[in-house]
């Protein structure tokens, strides 16, 4: 659980999907993006709401070990330096395609 009421990147999150365990967090800053979008539902804004989240998952092996699997797969494929590393390499690959403009100094 990481119910912050605001929060940058918030590192934690992501870590605890990377060992495959689902996560109830706060709606707040960067952690709505490291949360798979199917399962945004345990994004909360109250208390009430982490505390029904949170039974919820307790009382669901099936949902927890579903969502888990998919949180791993989320940060994989986002947040991991590969991914990153591929990103940088498409920029520039588009940056060399793009042709020069007749108001640049190259055109």
């Amino acid at each position: 659980m990481q119910k912050s009421l605001r929060e940058g990147f918030g590192l934690v999150v992501s870590e605890t999907l990377w060992k495959r365990r689902p996560m109830v967090a706060g709606n707040a800053g960067g952690i709505p993006m490291q949360v798979p979008p199917s399962y945004h539902g345990f994004l909360v804004d109250s208390m009430d709401d982490c505390a029904e989240k949170v039974t919820q998952l307790l009382r669901d092996g099936d949902l927890r070990q579903a969502y888990g699997e998919a949180g791993h797969q989320h940060v994989r494929r986002h947040f991991l330096l590969p991914h990153l590393v591929r990103d940088d390499l498409r920029l520039i690959a588009e940056t060399l395609r793009e042709p020069a403009r007749p108001d640049s100094p190259d055109g």
